[in-house]
This record gives C-alpha cells, sequence and structure tokens, in this order.
C-alpha cells in the first residue's frame, strides 16, 4: 500500500504534465524543425553567439544578423509557434548549441481564437520551457520578450496584457531569466498601437519595428552580459 501513496504524487505529476497535454501538437511543425536542425549541421558560430527561439517574428527578422551586432545571432523561429508546441522542441532547437543567452518570443497563444489559452496557462508552458532549456543550459540567461501590442489582435490586448504581467512578474523573482518590457515603444500617446511599426497584416513587424526591439534587446543583453 504504501508503494502506491508513493507513487501517486509522480502519477498525478505525469497527468498533469505539459508535454502530455498538448501531445497532439508536436506534430505539426515537425518539418520546419527538422529544416532548423539541418542548418544546425552546416552552420557554424562562435559559443559567445544569441540564440534566438520562437514565431514568426523572430523567422522573418531578415536583419538579425546586423542588427544585433556586436553579439552573434542564431536564427530558430518558425512559422506561428505557439508555447504549447515549443514545449515539445525546445530541447531540440536549444541542445545542440553552446551559447551565452537564450532569447525567446512567441506571441501566438493569446490571438481571439478558438485555440487560445489564459495568461496563467501561458505562464505554465514558459515555466515549462525553462525546464527543457535547463537540461542542457544550466546557467545561460534566458530573455523573454514580452508579447507585443498589434493592431491585429489589440480585442484581446487585455488578455496579453495579463500574460506579460505574469511572465515579467516570474522573471523578475527567478534567477537566471530576464523580461524585455516592449509595451511603452509600440504605444503611442493615445495608448493605441502604433501602425507604422507594422506590415499590412499589422502583426509582423517592418524593419522599423525591429529597429525598435533591436535597441530593447540589445540594452538588456547588455546590462546581463557586459
Amino acid at each position: 500500500m504504501k508503494k502506491y501513496v508513493f507513487l501517486l504524487p509522480f502519477l498525478l505529476l505525469l497527468a498533469c504534465s505539459p508535454a502530455k497535454k498538448y501531445a497532439d501538437t508536436k506534430t505539426y511543425w515537425e518539418e520546419d524543425i527538422k529544416k532548423l536542425e539541418a542548418q544546425d549541421k552546416i552552420e557554424n558560430y562562435p559559443d559567445d553567439a544569441i540564440l534566438y527561439i520562437g514565431s514568426s517574428s523572430i523567422r522573418l527578422w531578415k536583419n538579425i544578423d546586423e542588427d544585433m551586432q556586436p553579439y552573434n545571432s542564431i536564427q530558430r523561429g518558425y512559422g506561428g509557434a505557439h508555447f504549447y508546441d515549443l514545449i515539445h522542441f525546445t530541447d531540440r532547437l536549444v541542445s545542440p548549441h553552446k551559447i551565452q543567452a537564450l532569447v525567446i518570443f512567441v506571441a501566438n497563444d493569446i490571438t481571439g481564437g478558438d485555440a487560445d489559452i489564459p495568461p496563467k496557462e501561458v505562464l505554465r508552458l514558459f515555466k515549462y520551457t525553462v525546464s527543457e532549456v535547463r537540461k542542457s543550459h544550466p546557467n545561460i540567461p534566458i530573455f523573454q520578450i514580452a508579447i507585443t501590442p498589434t493592431p491585429s489582435r489589440w480585442a484581446v490586448w487585455d488578455q496579453t496584457k495579463q500574460a506579460n504581467e505574469l511572465l515579467q512578474a516570474y522573471c523578475n523573482r527567478t534567477q537566471g531569466l530576464h523580461f524585455i518590457e516592449t509595451e511603452e515603444a509600440f504605444l503611442d500617446g493615445d495608448g493605441q498601437p502604433r501602425p507604422e511599426l507594422f506590415i499590412q497584416d499589422m502583426l509582423h513587424l517592418k524593419q522599423v519595428g525591429y529597429d525598435i526591439w533591436k535597441e530593447l534587446i540589445k540594452n538588456e543583453l547588455d546590462a546581463v552580459l557586459k
């Protein structure tokens, strides 16, 4: 009897595991992840590079190498990543690299769609992502970029803002985690998202938007790494 009592907490933890809960999401992006893994085999980077993972705003940052100098960048964003699929790929994206820091941006878990998850679930999945990173990189700084306020998803900004606040609070109280706040820079004087920073879909950044990103990210990297 004692044996089963001892196993009960472990079985409950397993049943509540995000990886198990979202098991059906791990195949959708498999081909994209394989392409990124193929890049790992042909591209060479210094050991002090910064690795960027996450969704399409990372993938579409075509000037990242130039923008983020003097830091060397490894770009491993894919499609429309959610935290609930990134958790399945974090180890594969991160563990092959010797890096001095990791930067994460994921912005598709709250969009106004039927598949949206609550802000607290975003935080839980972020914690799981961090735990996956720590398996191979126990000591590197991890930087989480705030979810950007965008015109196309402004209707759900209240939920998105709550997710940002939860992520920021967790980063602030956890050693090795750093939150990069972007809200103020992407809102105008009336508290509305700035459409001039986005391409036609009002979701993804123009270069002028990336120019803001690069300054905010580099300021945080400098503060922590230098």
